[in-house]
C-alpha cells in the first residue's frame, strides 16, 4: 500500500516528484533577454514533466533574476487551462547584490509582500499554492513575518506557507507567532548529501561533529506533518552519467552500484537515486532541478522502484565510503 506524503495528508494533491524551475530563462545576467529558445525549452520541460505525472512546480523570485518565473508565466498564458491542474510554489527572502548593497536575507514584511506581488505578476497568476521563506534571515522579526502571512492569506494571494533551509528551532520561532501552519521545509538532501541521515545515525558518536544537518529537524517535521522537500536530489548527475574523472573512490563505487541496481530493476540510474531518497519514511519530495526533457523522463520510475532495506543500506555505505 502506497503511503501518502505529508502534503497529500493535508488534502493537497501534489505529485511526489516536483519540477524545479531554477534553470528556466537562461543565465543569471539581468540584462540578458528571454529568447524564443528559452520559451521552447520551457515548453519541452513542462511537457516531459506532465508526461511522467508531475503536477507541482517550484520557483523562487530570484531564479535567473526573475526570468524563470516570466518564462513559466508565458507557458501558463499559452496553456490557460493548466493553472487549475497544477500546484505552484515559489520562494522569497533572498536579496541578490544591489548597487552598494551585499547579497542578503530579508524577511521584513515589506520585502515579503513586495516579493509575492512580483512573483504573481511574473507568473501571470492570482495566487500561489505555497510560498516558502527561502533562507533564514538573522534579523528576522517573527511578528513581521506573521503579519505578512496574515495579509497574504486574507487577500487570497497565497494559500499555504512553508520554509526552506531551516532548522526545527527556526520553524518553531516563526510558528509561535503565526496563525497559519508551515507545511513545507525544503533542504538539500540526496545520495551525495547524506547529512539528513548521518545526523540521526551518529548520535552519541564523535562522527556527529561532521554533520551539518540540524539535529532533530527530520523528527520535528515528521511529528508536525511538515512536507520535507529535497533540493539537489539528483546530485547534479553524480551517479547518473556525469563524468567521474577526478572523483573520489566512494563516488565511483556508488555510481557503479547505482548502475547495477538500475540494470537489475530494468530502470534508470536517476530512478534509483530518487528511490533511495523516497525510501525514507518521512515521505520526501524530490525537487528535480533539470529542465532537460530526457533527464526528466528518466525519473519516471522513481515512485515505482522498490529498494530493499539491504540495497538502501548498501547505497548509504557506498556513498559514505565506510
Amino acid at each position: 500500500m502506497t503511503k501518502l506524503i505529508p502534503l497529500q495528508r493535508r488534502d493537497i494533491q501534489a505529485s511526489q516528484l516536483v519540477l524545479g524551475c531554477m534553470r528556466l530563462g537562461g543565465d543569471w545576467n539581468a540584462k540578458s533577454p528571454i529568447t524564443a529558445e528559452h520559451y521552447k525549452e520551457g515548453h519541452e520541460a513542462l511537457d516531459a514533466a506532465l508526461e511522467i505525472g508531475i503536477n507541482m512546480y517550484d520557483h523562487a523570485d530570484i531564479y535567473t533574476r526573475g526570468k524563470a518565473e516570466r518564462v513559466f508565466g508565458q507557458l501558463l498564458k499559452e496553456r490557460p487551462s493548466l493553472r487549475g491542474d497544477i500546484i505552484l510554489q515559489s520562494k522569497c527572502g533572498i536579496r541578490l547584490e544591489e548597487e552598494n548593497l551585499p547579497h542578503q536575507f530579508d524577511f521584513s514584511e515589506a520585502h515579503i509582500l513586495r516579493s509575492v506581488d512580483g512573483t504573481l505578476e511574473r507568473l501571470g497568476t492570482e495566487y500561489l499554492d505555497i510560498l516558502l521563506l527561502h533562507r533564514p534571515d538573522p534579523l528576522v522579526d517573527p511578528e513581521e513575518v506573521a503579519s505578512a502571512i496574515s495579509k497574504l492569506k486574507a487577500s487570497g494571494k497565497v494559500r499555504h506557507f512553508g520554509v526552506s533551509n531551516m532548522s526545527q528551532g527556526q520553524i518553531r520561532l516563526l510558528a509561535a507567532y503565526s496563525d497559519e501552519p508551515f507545511i513545507v521545509n525544503q533542504l538539500e538532501m540526496s545520495l551525495h548529501k547524506t547529512s539528513f541521515v548521518d545526523t540521526g545515525v551518529t548520535v552519541n558518536q564523535e562522527a556527529s561533529r561532521n554533520s551539518v544537518f540540524p539535529e532533530g529537524t527530520m523528527e520535528y517535521c515528521r511529528l508536525e506533518n511538515i512536507q520535507l522537500q529535497s533540493w539537489g536530489p539528483l546530485a547534479q548527475g553524480m551517479y547518473s552519467g556525469r563524468s567521474l574523472e577526478g572523483q573520489s573512490e566512494s563516488v565511483v563505487k556508488t555510481a557503479k552500484l547505482v548502475a547495477e541496481l538500475a540494470e537489475q530493476q530494468d530502470t534508470t540510474a536517476e530512478a534509483i537515486v530518487l528511490a533511495w531518497l523516497m525510501k525514507h519514511p518521512a515521505g520526501i519530495q524530490p525537487v528535480i532541478g533539470t529542465i532537460n526533457p530526457a533527464r526528466i523522463r528518466a525519473c519516471k520510475d522513481a515512485t515505482k522502484v522498490q529498494l530493499s532495506r539491504d540495497d538502501w543500506n548498501r547505497l548509504y555505505a557506498a556513498t559514505r565510503g565506510k
